[in-house]
C-alpha cells in the first residue's frame, strides 16, 4: 500500500447512530490539464515509500451536543500483511457511542485496509480536478480539489501543500457523497506528516449536522511507535 494512503480512506463521521464509511467502484475519468503550480507539480511527482507495517497508539473522541453524549477511547493499532488490528487500552463515556461510533470507525478502517480502498481514493488526476486557490497566510499553497465521481472516499475541498517540496500538510473539505440521509453539512480535516519516508495522518477531525440530533463531532490523533520495522522516536 502506498505510504500516503494508509487511513486516508477513513472519513469517519460520527453521528448519534454510529460512524459511516462507504465505497464506490472507481470509474475511468478523462485527465484534465493540471494547473502550473510548482507545489502541485511536486506533490503529484512524489513517490513515497511503501507501508509494510505500522503500529500506533491513537486517541479517539466523539460527542453530540444535542444528546449530551460523549466518549473516548485509547487504542493500539497494528497494520501489516495480516491486516489491521486494534487493542483497546482504556476507554470511557457513553457505551453506545464507543461501540457504534469509535469501534465502528476502527472496524471500517480494518475493512478499508483489507479491501485496498485507500489506493482508489488518493489525490491523482484520475480521481480529481485541481485548481489554483492561491497561497495561505502561513505560506502553504492551497489547491482546490473537485472529485470526478460521487464517492464517499473522495473529498470536495482543498489540499494544502508545502511550496518548496510539495509535501501534503492538510486536507479540508466534505465527502463527495453523503454517507446517510441523516447527516448533512459534513466537514473533515486531516493533518499529515512524513515519518521515515512514509506519508501518514497524525489527526483526523470531522463534524456533521445530524437530523433531529444536532451537531456531532469526531477526532482521532495518532502517535506512531514503528513504521516498516523502524522505531519512531
Amino acid at each position: 500500500m502506498r505510504c500516503g494512503l494508509v487511513c486516508s480512506s477513513l472519513l469517519a463521521v460520527v453521528t448519534g447512530f454510529g460512524a459511516f464509511l462507504a465505497t464506490a467502484a472507481p470509474s475511468a475519468a478523462p485527465l484534465n490539464e493540471v494547473p502550473q503550480v510548482p507545489a502541485l507539480k511536486r506533490f503529484l511527482a512524489i513517490e513515497y515509500g511503501v507501508i509494510h507495517q505500522v503500529t500506533s497508539v491513537r486517541r479517539l473522541e466523539a460527542s453530540n451536543n444535542h444528546l449530551s453524549t460523549d466518549a473516548w477511547m485509547d487504542v493500539r493499532t497494528t497494520a501489516d500483511a495480516n491486516g489491521f488490528r486494534y487493542t483497546v487500552l482504556d476507554e470511557g463515556g457513553s457505551g453506545f457511542v464507543r461501540n457504534r461510533a469509535l469501534r465502528g470507525a476502527l472496524d471500517q478502517e480494518s475493512k478499508a485496509w483489507k479491501d485496498g480502498e485507500a489506493e482508489r481514493s488518493w489525490f491523482t488526476e484520475n480521481n480529481y480536478q485541481f485548481t489554483d486557490a492561491g497561497t495561505e497566510p502561513d505560506g502553504l499553497a492551497r489547491i482546490g480539489v473537485t472529485p470526478k465521481r460521487k464517492d464517499l472516499l473522495l473529498v470536495n475541498g482543498s489540499i494544502f501543500l508545502r511550496p518548496d517540496d510539495g509535501e501534503l500538510i492538510r486536507i479540508e473539505g466534505s465527502p463527495a457523497r453523503s454517507p446517510s440521509f441523516w447527516a448533512r453539512r459534513i466537514q473533515v480535516v486531516r493533518h499529515y506528516v512524513c515519518i521515515v519516508g512514509v506519508h501518514l495522518p497524525v489527526a483526523v477531525e470531522s463534524s456533521a449536522q445530524i437530523r433531529m440530533a444536532g451537531t456531532a463531532t469526531f477526532r482521532m490523533t495518532y502517535k506512531y511507535e514503528s513504521v516498516n520495522g523502524i522505531k519512531v522516536e
